[in-house]
């Protein structure tokens, strides 16, 4: 599987696990998650860690782009750790598509990431 989705701090923080590459299917577990904390919650945060992570399929990145769209100002903040410079552009990249707060964490900064990520840290 691709993605493993673990709810934390009673749902407002999501961590998403990303290994492989993501198919559409992967949405269809992902995205009903979301916004099943949406409805509770208002707003969330994120926290993904890409781990082995070889991006997306066609139908996985057109399933990204319109939940990006869906979701543009529903994510509080999001904080990415990755293994790849790709994966640090991605930070970059998706600020355009969210009005999160979104920073990047090398590896082994996972308690770092979590910190900020639960309003810990700044």
């Amino acid at each position: 599987m691709a993605v493993e989705l673990y709810e934390k701090v009673g749902g407002t923080v999501l961590e998403v696990h990303l290994q492989g590459k993501l198919a559409k299917e992967d949405y269809g577990k992902f995205v009903p998650k979301v916004e099943e904390l949406l409805a509770e919650h208002g707003k969330i945060c994120m926290l993904v860690i890409m781990k082995d992570f070889h991006g997306w399929s066609a139908s996985a990145l057109w399933e990204d782009i319109k939940f990006d769209a869906r979701h543009f100002a529903d994510i509080e903040r999001l904080a990415i750790i990755g293994e790849k410079t790709w994966q640090k552009g991605m930070a970059v990249f998706c600020k355009p598509f969210t009005t999160a707060e979104v920073r990047y964490y090398e590896p082994g900064e996972e308690a770092r990431a979590r910190a900020w990520i639960e309003g810990e840290a700044d």
